[in-house]
């Protein structure tokens, strides 16, 4: 979640759009922009974008639940609310929800949560209560933990910019000087590199030896790429693909990728789709710019989106990778 949907003015969009969030009968939301031919084998030509809910305050954090059901985060409303594809309908799953950003899914398909107001990583356990993974560094309290992802040997990796504290950088309660990407596994916490000013969505390769990061810096609207070594830490990151120039609303946030290591970014205007090497093959265009986006629906061939008020989903035909 970046910048322009923090302190009051957040709270202030959601008080003018309240807590409805009601399931809408299906509809064509949206188009792709297709810039490479290559994308057709990945988002058929007759693929297109359906609104499936509306009338939240700001989405985010999308996770599609062994249940079969999709998870994702109204931050402003306090809420993580539960989308069931049977019925289509919307409920509420956790109220309130410590102002949840990211979601994912631990190997026990447990729901694991990154709090704003909680300023911690928690975990759903069995009885229904959200214990505390990690909430420190250094003794130190983490400025607001913003997305989540698992490496196969059970080590997490998440983000922690300051969007959750009104003053962000400047905030009394800032406890750290830094804004990070972390490691946390077997109870240590380690800080991987401290470079990107807004480190926000992070996504592995397939074969898990490189991690991709977006920074949401207005000024440096990037994705990078860091080669992951033996044992779990970072090395050189180097510049995946960088959208400072573009002029269209959004900024780097969360993403995705498919099992073949094409990427699912959420920035300006959209999704941004690449390919291994960098290459933009083109853009999925909700009718609201998406914030995060998920793998869902039994065979993993569906891309649903977060999108400032309401949830999408496209089909595509390469199945994701997802926990």
């Amino acid at each position: 979640m970046h910048r322009r949907m923090q302190g009051a003015a957040i709270l202030a969009l959601a008080a003018v759009l309240g807590c409805a969030a009601v399931g809408q009968e299906k509809q064509m939301a949206g188009d792709v922009m297709r810039n490479d031919p290559a994308l057709a084998k990945l988002i058929p030509a007759g693929a297109q974008v359906e609104k499936l809910a509306g009338g939240f305050a700001f989405t985010e954090g999308p996770v599609w639940t062994r249940e079969g059901v999709l998870l994702f985060s109204d931050i402003p409303n306090n809420v993580i609310r539960k989308w069931d594809p049977r019925s289509g309908a919307v409920s509420d799953f956790r109220r309130p929800s410590a102002n949840t950003n990211g979601n994912t899914l631990d190997a026990q398909g447990r729901l694991v949560c990154c709090e704003h107001a909680g300023r911690r990583v928690s975990r759903r356990e069995a009885n229904g209560e959200y214990s505390t993974l990690v909430d420190r560094y250094d003794g130190k309290r983490l400025n607001s933990p913003n997305d989540v992802v698992y490496k196969s040997n059970g080590s997490l990796y998440f983000t922690d910019p300051p969007y959750g504290l009104p003053g962000q950088d400047r905030d009394p309660a800032k406890e750290l000087p830094h804004n990070g990407v972390y490691r946390w596994m077997d109870g240590r916490l380690t800080l991987l590199t401290t470079e990107l000013m807004r480190p926000n969505g992070l996504a592995f390769s397939p074969d898990e030896k490189t991690l991709y990061v977006a920074n949401s810096d207005g000024a440096r609207k990037i994705w990078m790429a860091y080669p992951v070594k033996a044992d779990g830490t970072l090395g050189a990151g180097r510049v995946f693909f960088d959208v400072t120039s573009s002029k269209e609303d959004g900024l780097p946030d969360g993403m995705k990728v498919d099992r073949e290591g094409h990427l699912y970014c959420t920035g300006p205007g959209g999704v941004w789709v690449f390919d291994p090497h960098g290459k933009h093959l083109g853009t999925i265009r909700p009718a609201e710019v998406p914030a995060n986006c998920h793998w869902g629906d039994a065979d993993g061939k569906a891309l649903y989106m977060t999108a400032r008020t309401g949830l999408y989903r496209i089909r595509v035909s390469v199945p994701g990778i997802r926990p």
